[in-house]
């Protein structure tokens, strides 16, 4: 993929943060539902483990992205507010709760992630087989997308997950490989790389993966890392804008512009994948099932 010619676009900004990226505060009476739902049924959201700037949209709109496993991750990458440390025992309920908890809030489209449990035999793979199987049982006709962790490149975990036939199954990238060490200590490039590999080849489900801008990466890295995904087999692509989360995650290197992030939605799309979310506030679970719909219909499913 080629990079921008200099000077086509204004990269970034530095300084304090610019005004695209600040967002109404949302509340009322759809908002305070989903929160006293998700509340009252023990349940954890990535949406507030992860301090999503999208978190009062999305209640807003009675959808939620169900983070399984716990709240306790034990990887310590450096950009994410997600809590450190050692796990709990999984709760076996889990999945039956996440399930009524769809029906609840009658989702026809249900998005579930996890904190990484390296501690697991399996990084957690079964807990989200499960999970897609109790939401199918108690919400017939529901399509399901996982955003999972890399399982250490255990591709027999892999295979659990693409057994349960999730609709689209995400990973993120995250960023560049030269940023990998001080962003996601634990984490290894080409590691993601083969999971998407090895899914694309067993699978048939559409691949979706996500990357972070404003760390510090250069143009050239950023189309490096497309090129990636895409000989990988992802079709599926969110970029979007690095928010420092707390004092204890990385700083923001830069901010980007909407209009760049605009152009490489059109590079992107031009280099081969099927569908490009690309914006400020956009994160990989963010309006998730437009981005479904939309291969849907140019495949006519």
């Amino acid at each position: 993929m080629k990079t921008p010619e200099n000077g086509q676009k204004k990269y970034a900004v530095s300084g304090r943060k610019p005004s695209w990226l600040k967002k109404p505060i949302s509340s009322g009476a759809t908002w305070r539902a989903t929160s006293g739902l998700i509340e009252s049924a023990g349940l954890t959201t990535v949406c507030k483990e992860a301090h999503c700037p999208n978190l009062g949209e999305c209640f807003t709109r009675g959808t939620a992205t169900f983070m399984i496993l716990g709240a306790t991750c034990t990887r310590a990458c450096r950009f994410c507010a997600v809590n450190k440390g050692t796990p709990d025992v999984p709760d076996i309920e889990e999945p039956e709760k996440i399930a009524g908890a769809a029906r609840e809030m009658q989702l026809s489209y249900a998005v579930v992630t996890s904190v990484t449990r390296d501690d697991l035999p399996d990084g957690g793979a079964s807990h989200f087989a499960k999970t897609v199987v109790a939401l199918r049982e108690v919400n017939p006709g529901i399509r399901v997308e996982l955003l999972v962790p890399d399982f250490l490149g255990d591709m027999d975990a892999l295979d659990t997950v693409i057994a349960a036939r999730p609709d689209v199954l995400n990973h993120n990238i995250e960023t560049v490989p030269r940023l990998y060490s001080p962003v996601r200590p634990g984490a290894e490039y080409k590691r993601s790389l083969g999971l998407f590999t090895h899914a694309a080849k067993h699978g048939g489900i559409p691949l979706k993966s996500g990357i972070m801008l404003g760390l510090g990466e250069r143009e050239g890295e950023i189309a490096t890392v497309l090129d990636d995904l895409l000989d990988a087999g992802v079709k599926l692509l969110t970029l979007g804008q690095y928010l420092q989360p707390g004092r204890d995650q990385l700083p923001v290197s830069e901010y980007v512009t909407p209009e760049t992030f605009a152009m490489w939605r059109e590079r992107a799309l031009d280099a081969g994948f099927s569908a490009v979310a690309s914006g400020p506030h956009v994160r990989s679970s963010y309006r998730a099932e437009g981005m479904a719909d939309s291969i849907s219909m140019k495949s006519g499913l």
